[in-house]
């Protein structure tokens, strides 16, 4: 018997609901805590920085994904409590820095901030251009 490569016409899709937008809620909750950690301050920034964070509580979940998405309004209800949870955590890091931590703490949210959206984008970049096998 010869070994032969042979093709069904049955579509299989690999579905992983745990990983609905996962990359986006470390984005979420680094921004939230970089708000939290710049509340004394009002200004353009703050305002552009909410509703910055709105958005990124509500339009991840129109992203494209494969599988079946969840509930929007419980979806929607834990980003907000991640949300509330990171802007208390940049509460205690702004309070904390120059006191109990060193002043350089005070950057550390705006730096994993800008390296979990740089790992975020590289993610759905990959997501959009791999490579998939017409059925």
């Amino acid at each position: 018997m010869e070994n032969a490569i042979t093709l069904s016409n049955t579509r299989v899709e690999a579905v992983n609901p745990g990983r609905f937008v996962m990359d986006t809620t470390f984005v979420l909750f680094f921004l939230a805590m970089d708000i939290g950690a710049s509340v004394g301050s009002f200004g353009l920034d703050v305002l552009l920085s909410a509703v910055t964070l709105i958005m990124f509580v509500v339009l991840p979940y129109f992203l494209p994904f494969s599988g079946k998405k969840p509930d929007f309004a419980g979806w929607a209800i834990g980003r907000v409590f991640i949300a509330i949870l990171a802007i208390l955590a940049g509460l205690a890091v702004q309070s904390a820095a120059g006191t109990v931590l060193p002043e350089g703490v005070r950057y550390v949210p705006m730096t994993l901030l800008i390296g979990s959206a740089i790992l975020c984008a590289v993610i759905r970049i990959y997501a959009m251009l791999k490579v998939r096998l017409a059925v």
